[in-house]
């Protein structure tokens, strides 16, 4: 598979909260509809491709939220999980097509199959890692079918299902493509059977190059080709040292004993991805850069994305553009707070980037500039050429 020529950019809404400074309640904000409201309207405005939702106890529900923002953006997708496990595949598929149709195919699917036993248990969920990728493979093989059109009738290990079919067929043919995230032995054998986009959290280029190469030879065993993701946070500023002060600021709240706390949760968890993810730390502060502009200070707290691209816009895109020549299309990025870094991302690191979708520039907008404050209430700037 060759390099990708272009790239999808996503943007990420933070319904499990917000916040200027990690781990405190300082510069926290309430994630209401409309605060939400003004992410996506600003990531759909910017020109992103799509925003991710996450799912999980920790987060308002991913379908409700999607749903209520349909009618407050034209472009934007929105990538959905399905859960395997707490739902059953045609009542996952009825909603899948009823969202597709109501967004006029603006539906992405994520399958989650979920790391922490204890929110599982919450959820009901009593199985173990490989058993729970067992009904993940089998609820995808139903659900995918269910989509393309099929009448199912299925008696597996794990599901019965007798006459299943959708009366209303999704708007996108055969459904919205799968993305998916696992890096367990049984999570890659998933993703070669029945994923569409491979997803890894933001590791040093070196193992994301590994897992890439990993993933297509699992695909080619199956006669199959995927592409794939990758989930960064960014700290992009207009130098690199003030892109580093950011990112100082951004966990100075932190204390030894809120990151202790969270590292023995992520500890309890039977996630490989968030081992690795853990791993490139240790939950010390002293050895945060884990690869040129590759922070990992975000991941002393936060589960699963853990790191960020730090670095003035040249730099991230440079970056950027390593991870799409490992063979990425696709890339899924946050900041805090995720509404002004949607802007800032967005208008210094956007147009830098090959991408595969129309954003927003200066030339497109209704007022052609000069742009800045009208000085004195009586004349435009001038003109300057960007530096």
């Amino acid at each position: 598979m060759s390099t990708p020529d272009k790239i999808n950019v996503l943007w990420f809404l933070p319904t499990h909260g917000d916040s200027r400074y990690l781990g405190t309640t300082e510069g926290g904000r309430a994630v209401d509809l409309p605060y939400l409201q003004q992410i996506a309207q600003a990531a759909d405005s910017l020109g992103y491709y799509g925003v991710l939702l996450p799912t999980g106890r920790s987060c308002e529900d991913s379908w409700v939220v999607a749903s209520s923002l349909i009618t407050s953006t034209s472009r934007l997708k929105f990538l959905v999980a399905v859960r395997p496990g707490l739902q059953s595949p045609t009542l996952a598929a009825r909603m899948t097509s009823t969202l597709d149709r109501l967004s006029g195919g603006r539906l992405l699917i994520n399958v989650v199959t979920g790391g922490d036993p204890r929110e599982n248990g919450g959820d009901g969920l009593f199985l173990d890692h490989r058993t729970r990728y067992e009904i993940t493979d089998e609820f995808l093989d139903i659900y995918s079918r269910l989509l393309r059109g099929e009448t199912v009738e299925h008696k597996g290990p794990h599901f019965r299902i007798e006459d299943g079919r959708l009366l209303f067929p999704p708007y996108q043919k055969n459904g919205p493509p799968l993305y998916f995230g696992g890096s367990s032995d049984e999570g890659i054998q998933v993703a070669a059977r029945r994923i569409d986009k491979y997803l890894t959290w933001g590791e040093p280029p070196a193992q994301v190059r590994e897992k890439i190469a990993r993933m297509r030879d699992a695909a080619a065993k199956e006669g199959r080709e995927v592409s794939f993701g990758i989930r960064f946070h960014v700290i992009a500023r207009e130098t690199t040292a003030e892109a580093w002060a950011a990112a100082d600021r951004l966990i100075s709240r932190l204390d030894d004993a809120t990151i202790a706390k969270a590292q023995s949760v992520f500890a309890r968890l039977d996630s490989v991805g968030q081992a690795r993810m853990s791993a490139l730390h240790g939950g010390r502060r002293d050895r945060l850069e884990v690869s040129p502009n590759l922070w990992a200070g975000v991941g002393l707290v936060r589960g699963g994305a853990g790191t960020a691209l730090v670095g003035d816009p040249a730099t991230i895109a440079e970056r950027i553009d390593e991870y799409r020549e490992a063979g990425c299309d696709s890339f899924i990025l946050s900041g805090y707070p995720h509404l002004e870094e949607a802007y800032t991302f967005g208008e210094l690191v956007l147009p830098l980037l090959p991408v595969a979708h129309p954003i927003r520039t200066a030339t497109a907008s209704s007022n052609m500039g000069p742009f800045g404050e009208t000085i004195a209430g009586s004349h435009r700037p001038e003109q300057v050429s960007a530096s």
